[in-house]
This record gives structure tokens, C-alpha cells and sequence, in this order.
């Protein structure tokens, strides 16, 4: 807890103390060089939820940090999964050698 200078009042005319008031302020996060394709898409799906600007944000921030991070282990078993899915080319690395000088992703 901060400490209070003996001048400042333990309670506001409303109450409540100013070390509750401290704790209860709202921290606030400056987005700074937003790109202008993305401040339009957040712009977008604030409209189409009905918010602000600000509460879209908000929204989309806590949706991203909530998922559970995956591990390591669980996701290289994924990838292993999907390639077993599919199809197997019989390409050799000298074909895809090839390829890429053809000029082909």
C-alpha cells in the first residue's frame, strides 16, 4: 500500500478511501503505429457487436489471452497427426529442388 502524506484526507466526501479509489481506477494501455487494415477490422467488429472502440479491445484482448497455451509435446502430436492425413507424394528432395527453381511455392 502507498503511503499517505499527513495532509491528504483518509476519506473522500463520498466515503470511500483514497487508497480504495487508487485500486479501484482502471488501468489504461496506448496502442501506438496501429495498422490502418487492422483499426479498420477492430473498428468493424466493434460496430457489428455494438461497442465502443475501446470495449471491442477489450474484448478481443481477453478472448486471445484466456486460451490455455499449448505445450510443446501436445503440439508437435498435432502436427504429426495432420501430416499422417496427408497424401503422400513420393516427391524427392531433388524434385522439390526442382520446383523451386521452376519458380513454384
Amino acid at each position: 500500500m502507498r503511503q499517505r502524506s499527513p495532509l491528504q484526507p483518509k476519506r473522500l466526501h463520498n466515503g470511500c478511501s483514497v487508497d480504495e479509489l487508487v485500486a479501484a481506477m482502471a488501468k489504461s494501455l496506448t496502442l501506438k503505429n496501429l495498422p490502418d487494415a487492422l483499426h479498420a477490422r477492430l473498428s468493424a467488429a466493434a460496430r457489428q457487436h455494438r461497442r465502443s472502440l475501446n470495449s471491442e479491445a477489450i474484448v478481443c484482448l481477453e478472448a486471445g489471452l484466456t486460451l490455455a497455451p499449448v505445450g510443446a509435446e501436445e503440439r508437435l502430436t498435432a502436427i504429426r497427426a495432420l501430416r499422417e492425413t496427408l497424401p503422400r507424394n513420393g516427391f524427392a528432395p531433388a524434385d522439390s529442388d526442382a520446383f523451386k527453381r521452376e519458380g513454384r511455392p
